[in-house]
């Protein structure tokens, strides 16, 4: 664990093993700032908001926007718990969850396996405990692992979603199981239908055409900016993305990690367009659009608690007392140039 060098930088925490390693900036939240796989740093940083402490009440898109990689839960987008859930009915839920404003305890082992950290959050507007542990593995791998535990007295509704910004360059290739169901949750310079409107994996109808966003950097000449969530199989699986000859796996149980959000922003996102999205998503307010993708695992669609509890119906729950878990496993893996082709 590295001190702050001043009064405004966080400290961090260093997790090295196998060719891999970690960064973690716990006083922000629990934030990954790097992951290193396959000799590639894989997460995104947005050179508009450094990655320091922000001012006091500051929002999401103020103060954590710098890229990365953060963990969303109870919910993604700001929204209002339906009134007839119980013990928790109509409160307020803000952007991106409750983990990011918060401070976690950390804790760091090391075993034969290799060095981990775990970060441990208490909830706010829902009575809960959730912790969250990354382990470099000796194998070169990282292991999410991840447990939450209802506290209060009523099963509590929640969706989680991994949120690791990622690079988008022209090279980059999204591996998605060919012919998944997609469907649409928010859009910006591109008409792919309204929330909800479904597609077929990697292949979305714009207007008398399909548009493959396998390659989201070339695939239209115009900018553009959409969040999409693919089914997963209900069996282990491993969805993948590419940087010319390396390779970020992402390996998953879809018994219990069903869908992948699929948030892609080619320059179409910048603070004059937000206010066009068909359904708010994240309200990013850089001076300048930039090119990433948000690519995870989640459980439960879509962005809000709300509608995951009505129209999509597919919130997840935690009974009273009780504990949930789920895991990932990422690696990185060199490309032949034959596989490649």
């Amino acid at each position: 664990m590295r001190a702050p060098s001043g009064p405004t930088e966080p400290g961090f925490a260093e997790l090295h093993g196998g060719g891999a390693s970690v960064v973690l900036v716990p006083a922000l939240g629990g934030k990954i700032r790097d992951i290193t796989l396959a000799g590639r740093q894989w997460l995104w940083h947005n050179p508009d908001v450094p990655i320091t402490m922000p001012a006091e009440g500051a929002s999401f898109a103020e103060a954590r926007n710098a890229g990365g990689f953060d963990d969303c839960l109870p919910n993604l987008s700001e929204c209002l718990i339906p009134t007839w859930v119980q013990g928790v009915r109509s409160r307020q839920l803000p952007d991106h969850g409750e983990l990011w404003s918060q401070q976690p305890h950390l804790s760091v082992t090391a075993d034969e396996r290799g060095p981990a950290a775990t970060c441990t959050w208490t909830g706010a507007a829902l009575p809960y405990d959730f912790a969250r542990t990354v382990a470099v593995r000796r194998d070169g791998s990282v292991e999410f692992t991840y447990a939450l535990t209802n506290n209060g007295t009523n099963r509590m509704p929640f969706v989680w979603a991994s949120y690791p910004m990622l690079p988008l360059t022209e090279h980059t290739r999204i591996v998605l199981p060919d012919g998944a169901r997609t469907r649409v949750w928010a859009q910006h310079g591109i008409t792919i239908g309204r929330a909800g409107a479904e597609h077929r994996w990697p292949r979305l109808r714009v207007g008398s055409s399909l548009l493959d966003v396998s390659r989201p950097a070339i695939s239209q000449k115009e900018d553009f900016a959409c969040k999409l969530f693919v089914d997963l199989p209900k069996a282990d699986c491993v969805i993948a993305l590419e940087e010319e000859r390396v390779r970020l796996e992402m390996h998953v149980n879809g018994n219990s990690l069903r869908h992948v959000g699929l948030r892609i922003d080619r320059r179409g996102w910048s603070p004059a367009a937000t206010k066009r999205w068909s359904v708010p998503l994240l309200p990013l307010k850089a001076a300048r659009p930039h090119a990433n993708v948000v690519f995870g695992p989640c459980l439960g669609t879509p962005d809000t608690l709300s509608e995951a509890l009505g129209a999509w119906d597919d919130a997840h729950w935690v009974e009273a007392g009780a504990t949930t878990r789920w895991s990932m496993v990422w690696r990185g893996t060199r490309i032949e140039p034959r596989e490649r082709a």
